[in-house]
């Protein structure tokens, strides 16, 4: 079965994930990442609480060791390549890496300095985001365009807009949506209007470093978030990777562009089972496998082989 692999971003850490790992070979990843970064990172996978996960630095980099992790395990599992990859916000850090375009050395810097700066603008540059219910990508462009300081943040599936903005800007909008047609805004857990262009100056902080990058050409291609399309060439990333910051995640896009690749398949690989929900939205002839667990890893056995666990 041709299989896409996708990755989730912030948010899908949950407290305790590594303990199921922590004897496995895979756990290297985390060790070497430790080394690289020269920081303890081994607890945000072992001993950080829900509180600790919901901040961003945290959050990002628990998600991204805990992925490749996850992916260490499962790559010398698959008969078959990867006809591409493809991962949601942070998650696009670890595709990369995960598709050889950046070495896993860079990838732990570009996941530290992403979180960081991330962070730090969310302490400078307070924002909020929120889903859209049963709202659809115009209905949230109409919402934008009536509301100051919003924007469209993430377009995941049909029926799962997300805005983002100041906080005073998503106040308003929950009072300006019924009149628009959208039924009701959803806060999110996160800490900052990731995505829109209050991360202006954190994409500029991030490009120097990513200029000091060799990417290199991926096994497979990695659709990019910002536009929703498979890209091979390596000097693309270093504009990709900044400008993903403060644009949307076309989520929607992605998923689709993995189906007209040829995937029939994907594996969810990291902690988390959204974006097996957003699959099943947007693509709902899609297989997915959600892969966190190294019982799951081992119960998958080889993808052409593997039977429909999730429609």
């Amino acid at each position: 079965m041709p299989h896409a692999v996708i990755f989730p971003g912030q948010g899908a850490a949950a407290p305790g994930v590594g303990h199921a790992w922590v004897d496995h070979p895979a756990w290297s990843v985390v060790t070497e990442a430790e080394s690289v970064l020269e920081r303890p990172l081994a607890r945000l996978l072992l001993d950080a609480d829900a509180a600790e996960l919901a901040t961003t630095r945290s959050s990002q980099l628990a998600v991204f060791l805990t992925s490749l992790v996850v992916w260490d395990a499962l790559a010398p599992t698959l008969d078959e390549h990867p006809v591409a990859f493809a991962g949601h916000s942070l998650g696009q850090v670890t595709a990369l890496v995960a598709a050889g375009a950046l070495s896993r050395r860079d990838g732990f810097r570009l996941a530290n300095r992403r979180a960081d700066l991330s962070q730090s603008s969310a302490d400078a540059n307070p924002g909020r985001m929120a889903a859209l219910i049963g709202a659809e990508l115009d209905d949230a462009q109409r919402l934008t365009d009536a509301v100051d300081d919003l924007w469209v943040a993430n377009d995941n599936a049909p029926g799962q807009v997300v805005v983002a903005g100041t906080p005073e800007a998503i106040e308003r909008a929950a009072k300006v949506g019924p009149d628009l047609g959208i039924r009701k805004l959803k806060p999110l857990a996160v800490g900052h209007a990731f995505h829109t262009p209050l991360l202006a100056d954190a994409a500029a902080e991030l490009r120097p470093l990513l200029d000091t990058f060799t990417f290199a050409e991926p096994s497979a291609p990695v659709v990019a978030n910002t536009d929703g399309l498979p890209h091979t060439l390596p000097e693309e990333w270093p504009v990709q990777m900044s400008r993903h910051l403060v644009e949307p995640v076309r989520w929607r896009a992605c998923q689709k562009a993995l189906v007209a690749a040829g995937s029939d398949t994907f594996l969810e690989v990291g902690p988390g089972r959204v974006l097996a929900g957003l699959a099943k939205r947007t693509v709902p002839d899609v297989t997915v496998h959600s892969l966190s667990q190294p019982d799951e890893v081992a119960a998958l056995g080889p993808v052409a082989q593997i039977s429909e666990v999730a429609r």
